[in-house]
């Protein structure tokens, strides 16, 4: 495998007409990383991912890989390795075959060849299927082989475009599993393109969040889930109470008035009393408690669906102010049940606040 490329966008934007796909993005790729673009349909993720690969000219900002310039250089000249939704399998090629086939394209010699294909198909856990054809493999599989295909021209950096969205739930966690286990065998610049936040979040080093071609925050996984920056980003990196509230004078920190319920401790700066803000709690920070010395509220079980290991549970604090929370199923000494009056608890350092 070549050394990984570092990666790196500044104020790139893309305009298709009036319509600006991306703009303004600023961003940097360290070799060896496993960096997610993350956002919804149509949210300009993919046409960076483009440009990057060389596919779309910028129409303004600069692109560099290790430093120099790509303008006006051809996506065949970049040597970045691209996957795409699509798997883009011949049915009347072999695995060995489609594997092969930009080797043959470089004109590598047999013998190294074979090796390659051998290596790449090890790689990714197709050994023995080399003589198959498209219709004898599964989803996974056929993902498998557009990543050996790609994997074997030995790229600088790896770009995936949506690579698991045509596959079922379970094949989408075992491949989120085997590109984990690539990415750390391998050590190479991967750029993944995804509105799946569970992907992201399993599998990046770092991820940008886009909305409207732009980057909305940047940053770990854990740094953009505990702490987002807007109220887009808190809702789409998964399940979010959020409720308006007032900030309120206090002498233990801020304090916050939910909006038709009680008041409430964090963790956060103080600011001035009287702001409208929004007070963000993910459900699954919120425990069942019969006491505690800090935000202990009573609530009213409006419903409790078994998922498992855990009960989906809606909260009643007051009229029109309504909790998600996620109810340990192993903790509970009884099921929640509808109308029944709990006590719950959230530590102040898992209530964030937002801008109204």
């Amino acid at each position: 495998m070549n050394a990984s490329a570092g990666i790196e966008l500044r104020d790139v934007g893309k305009r298709y007409g009036a319509i600006w796909a991306v703009r303004g993005v600023s961003l940097a790729v360290a070799p060896g990383e496993f960096f997610t673009l993350l956002g919804p349909s149509g949210c300009g993720k993919t046409t960076a991912l483009r440009m990057i690969a060389g596919f779309v000219e910028p129409d303004e900002g600069e692109i560099l890989l290790d430093g120099r310039s790509v303008a006006g250089v051809p996506p065949w000249r970049r040597d970045l390795g691209l996957v795409f939704q699509s798997y883009a399998l011949w049915p009347h090629l072999t695995v060995f075959e489609h594997v092969a086939f930009g080797l043959r394209e470089r004109r590598v010699p047999g013998a190294e060849l074979r090796s390659r294909v051998a290596d790449a198909l090890r790689m990714v856990g197709l050994e023995g299927l080399a003589e198959r054809r498209p219709s004898q493999l599964s989803g996974g599989q056929q993902q498998r082989v557009a990543l050996a295909r790609t994997l074997v021209l030995r790229p600088r950096a790896l770009l995936l475009d949506e690579p698991l969205s045509n596959l079922d739930a379970k094949l989408r966690a075992q491949m989120r599993l085997e590109l984990r286990r690539l990415h750390r065998e391998l050590s190479i610049t991967t750029v993944y393109v995804t509105h799946d936040q569970e992907e992201a979040m399993a599998l990046s080093t770092r991820l940008a969040v886009f909305d409207h071609g732009v980057m909305i925050q940047l940053g770990t996984p854990a740094e953009v889930y505990r702490r987002p920056a807007t109220r887009f980003v808190a809702e789409f990196l998964g399940a979010a109470n959020l409720l308006p509230a007032t900030l309120e004078p206090g002498s233990e920190g801020r304090r916050i008035r939910l909006r038709g319920g009680p008041v409430m401790t964090t963790s956060a700066p103080a600011e001035t009393p009287g702001t409208a803000v929004l007070c963000l709690i993910r459900p699954e920070t919120i425990r069942l408690s019969a006491s505690a010395t800090v935000n202990h509220v009573t609530a009213t079980v409006q419903s409790a669906v078994y998922l498992g290991g855990r009960y989906d549970c809606e909260l009643a604090l007051g009229e029109g102010l309504v909790l998600r929370a996620d109810v340990p199923a192993s903790a509970a000494t009884a099921p929640p049940k509808p109308g029944e009056a709990v006590g719950i608890a959230v530590a102040p350092e898992d209530i964030l606040v937002l801008p109204a």
